[in-house]
Formats: structure tokens, C-alpha cells, sequence
């Protein structure tokens, strides 16, 4: 955990860990519908091991975006999991919308980085999700 903050030290996870995060891999992004059962979506993530923060861009009107954006201020529960054979990660935390246009062009850069530039859509957020627990064995 990162001192004082009860938040994981993702930059401690070590090389392998944050290797894993590096290379392509499709994710799945897991939120609670409004009457309790999960949502469980593909995507890609992208981690931002200093600042604790997972990255998934996608349409404003997409059901995730939706699901987060109602949740409110606070954010809404949320997982992203990979998995390699037996490799797999999940990160857990409370995630909300981004939709600032510097916000998102760093998010964009951030999946070409990973995965490949993203096609335009003038209607892109952010789904921000502050990382409060990992999971895995990666």
C-alpha cells in the first residue's frame, strides 16, 4: 500500500507485474447494474502504475459510461481483469467519467501506446478508475 493513502503502490508490484500491463492484452471491465447484477463488458485498459490509475476509453452513451456517470461524484465500484493462460490480474476501484478534452487525448495516447490508435469519436470519454485493490497472480 502506498504510505498514508490505503491505496496499492502499483510501482511496487514489480517489473513483471507492470509488464503485464504493458503488453496487449483484451480486458473485460465489470460494473453493477442498478439492481445489483454485474455488467461485464471487453476492453481495453491502460494503467498508469505512478499515479494508480486504469484508463478504458469508449463512447459517452456506451452502457458502461452510463452505469459509472450514475453512480455520481463518489464513482462506482468497478473491476478490470486480464488474463494470459495462467497468468491474470484484476484491479479494483471506484471509477467516474472523465470527459475533459486534455483528459482524453492523454487517454488516447495512452491505448495507442498499448493497443493501436483508437478510430476518431467525437463522443470518447474516459472511464478514470483509481485503483483501491489488486488481485492476481501476474
Amino acid at each position: 500500500m502506498a504510505a498514508g493513502t490505503g491505496e496499492p503502490d502499483l510501482a511496487g508490484l514489480g517489473e513483471g507485474f507492470a509488464a503485464f500491463w504493458r503488453e496487449r492484452h483484451l480486458c473485460t471491465l465489470t460494473t453493477v447494474r442498478p439492481d445489483g447484477t454485474p455488467h461485464v463488458v471487453p476492453v481495453g485498459v491502460t494503467l498508469d502504475l505512478g499515479a494508480g490509475i486504469a484508463r478504458v476509453i469508449t463512447s459517452r452513451g456506451s452502457r458502461k459510461a452510463r452505469l459509472v456517470a450514475g453512480a455520481g461524484p463518489e464513482g462506482a465500484a468497478v473491476a478490470v481483469c486480464q488474463v494470459d493462460g495462467r497468468r491474470w490480474s484484476t484491479l479494483e476501484g471506484r471509477a467516474v467519467i472523465r470527459d475533459e478534452p486534455e483528459e482524453i487525448a492523454d487517454a488516447e495516447r495512452r491505448y495507442a501506446e498499448r493497443y493501436r490508435p483508437p478510430r476518431p469519436n467525437p463522443q470518447r470519454v474516459v472511464v478514470e478508475i483509481r485503483v483501491t485493490r489488486v488481485l492476481g497472480n501476474a
